[in-house]
């Protein structure tokens, strides 16, 4: 059987503060991205088991993390909670069309 692709969500929030949401922003770009899970793992250097684990919100070092988020042109940012809403808005296309 053909594995399908997962289908790319455009207004997921890039603030992840959990494994899940984590997983799920990076299943996301993957899905932008057009890979088979297998592809995007090779592409990473780490196993599809691995990738799986993580857009499952599971787990996994922070090596290979970013080797997973580098691979995928992503980057992680840490900053306070209290600049989510600004960055979000900053980050919202539809933010500056009322404009």
């Amino acid at each position: 059987m053909a594995r399908t692709l997962p289908e790319f969500q455009q207004n997921l929030s890039p603030a992840a503060a959990s494994l899940e949401q984590l997983g799920k922003l990076v299943r996301n770009r993957r899905a932008q991205s057009r890979m088979r899970i297998d592809d995007a793992a090779s592409l990473s250097g780490v196993s599809s088991d691995l990738l799986s684990r993580l857009e499952n919100g599971k787990p996994v070092t922070v090596d290979k993390l970013m080797l997973v988020l580098e691979s995928l042109g992503l980057r992680m940012l840490v900053v306070p909670k209290t600049a989510i809403p600004v960055l979000e808005a900053a980050l919202d296309p539809s933010a500056g069309e009322g404009r």
